[in-house]
């Protein structure tokens, strides 16, 4: 390969990451340092974070997820812990090679089951598959409770303890095996399909438990079977007879829109379909009394990506659904049914809450406050009346909190935002503009740094959601893929708009990019970068763009068409909308939003194409692109197709593949590629600091 000039305004040269130790090394010791007051690369990724609370049945304690960075394993681990919610303590309840995470406390609060996939290999095995444990809430050695070939995917306690539901992948049929025996590897698309089933499996005795007994002796029982359907979310009934499940016809996410309800009766592992309205059923919650089952829906065959999900409620024995949430403005899935209504979370704008809907009346409350408050992943005591959740205030770290829900009062039991002490991070705000179409407000968070300065003009950089129906809010969380804390301390705003199409805004706002993808988001972004431009505080010719999945194809956008940017970075992002159709694994997505296939339609995809725009003129920003190698989502080819057309055009380009990563970039090592990459592409391009063509 040969090596051009950047002097000589020539194209940089195309490095496949092959994402080795030794280059994350090298990488590590040139770069690790940081701004005064900003946490460095390293410090950002080893940050923890907690998640996945679940309080006791009691309200006593709340067991948690913290994950932690494992540099040697390279891996996001996650481990358990225990707080006390009405003392300060905080116990690590699980220590071992590999993850520990999903905890479900017994009915009668004694013992905690959670998934691990940590050591030993079952026997043939490559690489070890979650299976359930049992540990008790006192401590000591967890148990394992299943030995699953293909591993156990998610689980959940029976009411009246004695058993466990779970669900895990049909392994390879004996007619695959000797197919690959006789032709080797081969897939058949639309085809070949592992369905997911449910299960049972027996809790041992107490006495076996506490007296440490084997307690995978007890053979799990399969519920459901065959190649009809594969099975998604499900709830136990309250008399622990029955499972209520959602199941789609197989496993393709683009057949997610057939999702339906079910019920098995364990006793005969008789299966009905009790709903099957237009569009995806999804989430059974079961009545306290059992006579009913509520459900998430779109209830509409004109279902798309961007529509709303409501609530609906049916009669367990089957019958005509009922739509409860069908004026509440935002996607309501439910978490829980207590005997004053059914528990949802929702977004409102940058922030989340939990709202309470009458089955009765259709009346609906919000539970948490104030207004400016972030609050998901819910969990019930028994009675219903505490909650513990993941919370986060402006500016605040995410932290498990605590809370009665009649009034409700929160209370942090973590304290993970004291890893930012000593740091001077930046401070976050919204702002509001009016799109260019007059259409909508559109929201944004501005991102300031420490020493904010209202009369200078700053450097500005747009960092761009994906989705579309992301959405940024004003917490603090550790940079991952832009580091943006270090960008900040060395002087710039940060923008990060929420788009037309953004969650949290409504289904009107959601739809404005149906038939308007590119032009209409780009619209959005270039306005408020008008709008601080206005303002007074932007330096016009230090203004750069990066994102990932629908933020690179935002930024893709960009560098094709504005000549106002001076340098973007596009992860994981569309070029090519027709090259994106026939390759992605979500084919739906593509149709609702265009409203058409290509070939219905190429007039469609070819305006809403960064690649149609290169040769219009505007075409000349250094463009960093990066992509997983094994991308289903957005393959691999839209990565190419960006960068060979602008090489051919002559402008600056540089690109890396993490060959074994699909859509998310999602271990340390190549995150820190991704990030110190990125933090090298702007230092040069905005800040005029040495660019080489060395791997970071």
């Amino acid at each position: 390969m040969t090596h051009r000039s950047l002097s000589a305004f020539a194209v940089l040269v195309v490095w496949v990451l092959l994402a080795t130790a030794a280059a994350a090394q090298q990488s590590t010791d040139s770069l690790d340092t940081a701004p005064p007051g900003a946490p460095t690369i390293n410090q950002s990724l080893e940050m923890r974070s907690a998640g996945s609370p679940r309080i006791s049945p009691d309200g006593h304690y709340v067991a948690y997820e913290i994950t932690h960075t494992n540099w040697e394993s390279n891996a996001f681990e996650r481990e358990l812990w225990l707080a006390d919610t009405a003392t300060p303590q905080r116990i690590r309840l699980t220590s071992s090679k590999g993850s520990s995470y999903d905890a479900h406390w017994s009915p009668d609060g004694k013992w905690i089951a959670f998934l691990s996939d940590r050591p030993p290999l079952l026997a043939g095995a490559k690489e070890n598959k979650a299976q359930i444990y049992l540990i008790s809430a006192a401590g000591g050695e967890a148990r394992e409770l299943t030995k699953i070939e293909t591993g156990v995917n998610s689980f959940s306690w029976a009411p009246d303890g004695r058993s466990i539901a779970f669900t895990a992948s049909d392994p390879q049929t004996k007619a695959r095996k000797d197919r690959d025996d006789r032709y080797g590897e081969v897939q058949v698309i639309s085809g070949d399909y592992s369905m997911t089933h449910l299960w049972t499996i027996n809790v041992p005795a107490a006495e076996s438990l506490e007296g440490g007994d084997s307690t995978h002796a007890n053979n799990p029982r399969q519920l459901t079977e065959g190649n009809l359907f594969t099975v998604g979310a499900y709830a136990w009934s309250p008399d622990s007879t029955r499972i209520a499940f959602s199941a789609q016809r197989d496993p393709e996410l683009g057949s997610a829109e057939t999702a339906d309800i079910y019920i098995v009766t364990l006793t005969d592992r008789a299966v009905k379909k009790i709903v099957s309205t237009p569009g995806p059923d999804n989430d059974p919650v079961w009545s306290p009394d059992g006579t009913e089952i509520a459900y998430e829906t779109a209830d509409s065959s004109e279902y798309a990506f961007y529509t709303n999900h409501k609530i609906a409620v049916v009669p367990a024995a089957g019958g005509a659904p009922r739509v409860l949430t069908a004026k509440f403005d935002e996607d309501a899935a439910p978490i829980g049914w207590s005997a004053e209504g059914i528990y949802f979370a929702a977004l409102q704008r940058t922030y989340a809450h939990l709202f309470r809907v009458n089955p009765k009346t259709e009346a609906i409350e919000r539970v948490t406050s104030p207004n400016s408050f972030i609050a998901q992943q819910f969990s019930f005591t028994r009675d219903f009346r505490q909650a513990a959740f993941v919370g986060a205030a402006d500016n605040t770290y995410p932290e498990i909190y605590v809370s009665a829900l009649r009034p409700f009062a929160s209370r942090a039991l973590t304290a993970n935002g004291d890893q930012l002490k000593g740091f001077h991070t930046a401070r976050r705000e919204r702002i509001e503009w009016t799109s260019p179409d007059g259409n909508a407000k559109i929201e944004g968070i501005l991102i300031k740094p420490a020493d904010w300065d209202p009369n200078k003009k700053y450097p500005l950089l747009v960092v761009i959601h994906g989705g579309p129906t992301g959405v940024d809010r004003t917490s603090l969380a550790a940079d991952r893929y832009y580091p943006m804390e270090i960008f900040a301390a060395k002087g710039a705003l940060i923008l990060r708009p929420n788009y037309r199409g953004s969650a949290g805004y409504g289904e009107v706002f959601r739809s404005l990019n149906v038939r308007d993808l590119g032009t209409g988001d780009y619209a959005d972004v270039i306005s408020g970068v008008d709008y601080l431009i206005n303002k007074g505080w932007v330096d016009r010719d230090k203004v750069g763009a990066m994102g990932w999945s629908e933020g690179g194809y935002i930024s893709a956008f960009i560098t094709t068409s504005s000549d106002r940017f001076r340098a973007v970075s596009v992860g994981a992002g569309i070029s090519d909308w027709m090259t994106y159709y026939v390759n992605t694994d979500i084919h739906p997505f593509t149709r609702q939003y265009m409203h058409a296939t290509p070939w219905d339609d190429p007039e469609i995809y070819r305006k809403a194409s960064p690649i149609t725009y290169v040769k219009k003129g505007t075409t000349k920003t250094p463009t960093l692109i990066q992509h997983g190698g094994s991308d289903k989502r957005v393959p691999l080819p839209n990565g190419f197709e960006l960068y060979q057309a602008l090489e051919d055009v002559g402008v600056p380009v540089r690109m890396l593949v993490y060959p074994t990563f699909g859509h998310p970039i999602n271990k340390p090592k190549q995150q820190r590629s991704v990030m110190e990459e990125n933090l090298h592409w702007f230092a040069h391009w905005i800040w005029g600091e040495p660019l080489t063509e060395e791997i970071h």
